[in-house]
């Protein structure tokens, strides 16, 4: 019987090891799923950031003035570039998300107001440039909207993972490197319907 004893143990020893090195590498998967959909999610906001100088270009074009609208619109572009130097960092780090949300929400911001000055004009909306560049820009926030939930999903498949028992314990002993991924948010006032006046 005590010969026993130690044969138990070192098998139990060996199955813990094993389920050690089984969760590590789920995680690890998980933890690049999160960062691989990151880089999707900086793909398509990338993709917005390209079509806004033609954007800006055509409705400069065929309306010369609301000069103002056009230098909200260049700024924010250029808070975007900003934060794209530490938007690597922003799928561990909650407080890069929210610098990085921001820079995006502003540029989506300064492009809607670009788009009401379009409606102003009746012969901006008449130009084929600007009817390709809109429905361009449009396709774009939709792919934005999806990959922002995809990265959500995987994000929330991570945490879910990591929160999970005997996942907690192991994430655990290796600090920071399986923190908790932070998700997009809707922006402030996002749930209030905007109101359209004519």
């Amino acid at each position: 019987m005590k010969r026993w004893i130690p044969i138990a143990l070192i098998a139990l020893v060996v199955l813990l090891g094993i389920s050690g090195v089984g969760t590590y590498n789920s995680l690890v998967k998980l933890d690049q799923g999160v960062r691989s959909q990151w880089g999707q999610v900086q793909n398509v906001y990338q993709r917005r950031a390209d079509l806004v100088p033609n954007l800006v270009a055509t409705v400069k074009g065929a309306a010369a003035f609301e000069k103002d609208t056009y230098t909200a619109v260049a700024a924010a572009r250029a808070q975007v570039g900003q934060a794209a130097a530490s938007a690597a960092q922003a799928p561990a780090d909650p407080e890069a998300m929210k610098r990085y949300q921001q820079a995006q929400d502003g540029l989506s911001t300064a492009l809607s107001r670009l788009l009401v000055v379009a409606e102003r004009y009746p012969d901006l909306k008449a130009t084929a440039a600007f009817r390709d560049l809109q429905a361009q820009l449009e396709g774009t926030e939709n792919r934005i909207a999806v990959e922002r939930m995809r990265f959500n999903e995987t994000a929330q498949a991570f945490n879910t993972k990591r929160q999970s028992f005997p996942t907690v314990i192991i994430a655990g002993f290796f600090g920071s490197r399986f923190a908790e991924k932070p998700y997009f948010e809707a922006t402030a006032g996002a749930a209030t319907a905007p109101q359209v006046k004519f």
